[in-house]
């Protein structure tokens, strides 16, 4: 069965919240073991940039891969 588009975007969004939650958690526990202190709303904003990057990722792969099939 072929996944709509709509689908396609819901499941990129949908891993890339989870994703988004993860990392900045992620962030927070880890750079302060690096040296590394930045505020909050830094690390929600580094966050936010690489969720788009990979919302914008993930959607396109599942296309390509649902045009290939």
């Amino acid at each position: 069965m072929r996944q709509s588009r709509r689908m396609s975007l819901t499941e990129a969004i949908a891993n890339v919240v989870i994703g988004y939650i993860l990392a900045v958690a992620t962030q927070v526990a880890v750079f302060p073991l690096f040296g590394i202190r930045i505020a909050i709303s830094d690390d929600l904003a580094i966050g936010g940039i690489f969720a788009l990057v990979s919302l914008l990722r993930g959607f396109v792969l599942r296309r390509v891969f649902e045009r290939l099939r």
